[in-house]
């Protein structure tokens, strides 16, 4: 059985897309408050978000952990950095950072 490289597999997605957000379920149905209110956070922006249901794998949901050095999930990635979790999303929200990140990744 060959040894599956997560680590390669989200550093694949977070460079491939502008905006990635790691979550508890799908952006029509998420399956945790703080997923929710980042996806929410997401739309509000106007983004194209791919998302990542964190729950469907569990290889994946340990690997994101890791890959960021972050513990908890949603984690958000715009042009392949790691911009943070739902409270650091709010936080930006509100000052209007967010909207920015997100209208850098329009091609």
């Amino acid at each position: 059985m060959s040894e599956r490289d997560v680590q390669a597999e989200i550093h694949k997605i977070v460079t491939e897309n502008p905006v990635v957000l790691f979550m508890k379920g799908t952006p029509t149905f998420p399956q945790c408050g703080f997923s929710a209110a980042a996806i929410q956070l997401l739309k509000n922006c106007g983004a194209t978000v791919a998302a990542v249901n964190v729950l469907a794998d569990q290889d994946i949901r340990q690997g994101v952990k890791d890959y960021a050095n972050w513990p908890t999930i949603p984690q958000l990635y715009v042009n392949g950095e790691f911009v943070g979790g739902s409270d650091i999303m709010k936080e930006l929200y509100a000052n209007g950072e967010l909207q920015k990140m997100i209208d850098g990744t329009a091609e």
